[in-house]
């Protein structure tokens, strides 16, 4: 089968910030995230992830509402369930958002949301951006638990975790692949959209397309490393390629 795919630009903010964070405003600023997202669209993605941490250690506030204005696909705000960036999301006010689990010492993301410790307020969050017409995705590991508490909550899509498959190899990989199988399964039989995402890159991509009812991924690193030495629309394009 095939996926669609969505691009992930945080880290071309990451190379802008390594050098402008502390200049904003300098006349010099770049790259321009926006300028990524249109070459991405251009090159096949069917929306623009961004993730707005509470660090704004990469992508910025005025990032996120100029990519709302700019770009011809959609926007997939990915975010922490924090009030401060919740409120920033219903003002933008994207076609979907991707709740995360968030921590100011890691890297990127890691691990999926706890859907079961946090169902409280995840469901206040839910039904705040569902009365806003914003679509939520809950970026979740890969266990059966935590798919039936995402269908308590009544969430239209998870994103499967795919990181601990990415990082595996060999016989550990295929037991990686098998639960995330399993667990596509068990949402899409529970009426849930089934996206998936972290970790893939042009190498490992092609077997998380036997996921049954798979709709989207969502890659991000791999393919801005890729656009170094082909550029972001012709990165796009190639994993776009591989995904059909």
């Amino acid at each position: 089968m095939s996926a669609l795919l969505g691009v992930n630009i945080d880290h071309v903010a990451t190379l802008r910030q390594a050098r402008y964070a502390r200049n904003a405003t300098s006349i010099n600023v770049e790259p321009d995230p926006v300028e990524a997202a249109l070459a991405a669209e251009r090159g096949g993605a069917v929306g623009i992830t961004a993730h707005l941490r509470q660090d704004r250690r990469h992508v910025v506030d005025r990032d996120i509402f100029r990519l709302k204005e700019s770009i011809a696909t959609k926007l997939n705000l990915e975010m922490g369930n924090s009030p401060e960036i919740v409120a920033i999301a219903l003002k933008v006010l994207p076609a979907d958002v991707c709740l995360v689990p968030e921590s100011r010492e890691e890297v990127t993301t890691e691990g999926g949301l706890d859907c079961i410790t946090h169902r409280a307020t995840l469901e206040s969050t839910l039904q705040a951006m569902s009365d806003a017409g914003i679509r939520v995705s809950l970026f979740i590991d890969p266990e059966p638990a935590q798919i039936a508490a995402a269908a308590l909550l009544r969430t239209p899509v998870v994103e499967l975790h795919t990181g601990a498959y990415a990082e595996a190899s060999g016989t550990a990989r295929d037991a990686e692949l098998a639960r995330l199988v399993k667990a596509a399964r068990l949402a899409s039989d529970s009426g849930i959209q089934v996206n998936a995402g972290h970790g893939l890159n042009y190498g490992n991509v092609a077997p998380i397309l036997s996921l049954p009812k798979l709709v989207e991924l969502n890659i991000g690193h791999s393919i801005v490393s890729r656009a170094v030495f082909v550029g972001l629309e012709q990165a796009t394009r190639e994993m776009v390629a591989l995904l059909q």
